[in-house]
């Protein structure tokens, strides 16, 4: 049987090998996409990111991709965001000033207190009392110096805590955008990206 396609964003940042690896485990043929059709015809698309708001966010306007991804998720069509690929949905991040993110979610990416240890490195408690969604309640694996601190109505939200309360993930429909990366989460986070999958 022929693997089914999965695009995967070249944003230029540092977890490509650890989602490639991810999404042949789950029987995927993963690609890397660059430009702003292959980004709005894909069945399914991954959006990664390890890195700097500001980096990634000029290298996607290089590229174009910045409004195709604008309409591909506006449109609702399968999505999975990972780590900095969740914080650049927001409008701008206290780590890049000046810079505008997606404006997908309203709001800015705050940075951590410096009261707690920062980044942000190793497994914490993800809390979902939900059942009809596709987090579980769980730990996940987080690299992260900064976090976004609400979500809109539309999106189904979870949450975590260091130092604040914040958003772990958000999800609507097939869109499922990740602060901590399932991709390094064990068999939770294996889990979480096989139930993505089957509601793609």
């Amino acid at each position: 049987m022929t693997a089914l396609a999965v695009d995967v964003v070249e944003t230029g940042s540092a977890n490509l090998a650890s989602v490639l690896a991810a999404m042949r485990r789950l029987g995927a043929a993963p690609r890397l996409v660059r430009d702003g059709d292959a980004v709005r015809r894909a069945e399914r698309l991954v959006l990664p990111g390890v890195g700097a708001f500001g980096a990634v966010m000029s290298r996607l306007r290089a590229l174009g991709l910045d409004q195709a991804l604008r309409e591909r998720i506006t449109s609702g069509r399968p999505l999975l965001a990972i780590c900095l690929g969740f914080q650049i949905l927001a409008s701008a991040s206290e780590e890049s000033p000046g810079t505008a993110g997606l404006g997908i979610l309203d709001g800015t990416v705050h940075r951590f207190p410096s009261r707690v240890r920062v980044p942000q490195l190793g497994w914490n408690k993800v809390g979902n009392s939900r059942s009809d969604t596709l987090i579980r309640t769980g730990h996940a694996y987080f690299a992260n110096s900064y976090y976004v601190d609400a979500a809109e109505s539309s999106w189904n939200p979870t949450y975590a805590e260091h130092g604040v309360r914040f958003v772990a993930a958000i999800e609507r429909g097939a869109q499922l955008a990740c602060q901590f990366h399932p991709e390094l989460s064990g068999p939770w986070g294996a889990g979480l990206l096989e139930r993505w999958w089957a509601r793609c």
